[in-house]
């Protein structure tokens, strides 16, 4: 299943510069490994220690939200945009 992936600024100096890529995989946890092994240590930026999605960061799946899904287990069906945007707090 080929997905593509929309980067933030913030992790652009993964994927040099892009802004989209595309990716394999049938669930998100399959999509961020395939992510991992092109783009090196962007996998690490989005899950923590534990191998969960990080506080800050929230991961979409066309525009639905994967914590109010199935979280890594999500489904990534051919063709879908799958957005990671890192939370912005402050005042």
């Amino acid at each position: 299943m080929s997905v593509s992936v929309r980067i933030p600024t913030i992790l652009r100096t993964y994927t040099g510069g892009d802004s989209e890529v595309s990716a394999e995989g049938a669930t998100l946890a399959e999509v961020l490994d395939d992510l991992d092994a092109r783009f090196a240590g962007i996998k690490g930026r989005v899950l923590d220690e534990s191998g969960t999605l990080r506080r800050f960061v929230n991961v979409y799946v066309g525009n639905d939200d994967v914590r109010f899904l199935e979280n890594l287990q999500t489904p990534t069906p051919d063709g879908t945009q799958l957005s990671i945007i890192p939370a912005v707090a402050g005042g």
